[in-house]
């Protein structure tokens, strides 16, 4: 179990949408500092937050932001996109940035924080995936959201010699800009980041944040025709 109080944690993406909950929930919580990743630089007037610019693109950037923040104790890989076309039509190149943000960022940030982790005692790294990650019909972001559940579940294995906990975050839909125009039930950004800090210090490997994500987990075990976004169908 990790708790937040008087942690210093990052925060990928951290500027808007969950991220930006995420800061508040962990200041809340009493974290001691907090890293607010974005890819360009802005400006948190909080004493408590640091904000760094980030491009999870590219191995130089994460490195860079790895030498400023060895003082890390929990890991927020946050920092995603969405780029909606199907895959067989859609621009290859967006397919491309979609799995090196979604997929490769995610990795990259892992494999920059891992040893700073070990080195202040284990901690926590946190993987945002979605509740398409078992879904057909997303595109490229779906499958990107399936390889980053693969990614952090192989993580979870490898990190554990080193004590650090390794939380797989699945998400519905939440109210945020990049799913603005879908017509669908959301949840408050507020209310999942809450549900993802609970069970980060409620020592949960996995957290599914709402019901229609336990409910897709659930339908693993049945047809896989069944799994399929609801307006691919």
């Amino acid at each position: 179990m990790v708790a937040v109080a008087d942690k210093v944690v990052m925060v990928t993406g951290g500027r808007r949408g969950l991220g930006a909950a995420l800061v508040d929930e962990l200041l809340a919580r009493g974290a001691r500092k907090v890293y607010s990743t974005a890819r360009s630089a802005y400006v948190d007037e909080r004493p408590e937050v640091v904000t760094a610019e980030l491009e999870v693109r590219s191995a130089a950037s994460v490195a860079a932001l790895a030498e400023v923040a060895a003082d890390v104790d929990i890991v927020f890989n946050n920092a995603g996109i969405l780029l909606p076309a199907p895959l067989l039509t859609g621009d290859f190149e967006d397919v491309t940035m979609t799995f090196d943000v979604n997929v490769f960022g995610l990795l990259r940030v892992a494999r920059a924080f891992a040893p700073i982790l070990a080195a202040n005692g284990g901690g926590a790294l946190v993987n945002m995936h979605s509740v398409l990650s078992w879904l057909a019909g997303s595109g490229a972001y779906g499958a990107s959201k399936a390889a980053a559940w693969s990614v952090t579940n192989s993580l979870r294995f490898e990190l554990a010699s080193q004590n650090t906990q390794v939380v797989g975050v699945h998400a519905g839909f939440i109210d945020t800009e990049m799913v603005s125009a879908m017509d669908l039930p959301k949840a408050t950004p507020a209310e999942v980041a809450a549900r993802i800090v609970d069970g980060l210090e409620a020592a949960a490997t996995e957290v599914l944040t709402d019901d229609v994500t336990i409910a897709a987990k659930a339908a693993l075990s049945g047809p896989v025709e069944r799994l399929t976004f609801p307006t691919a169908r």
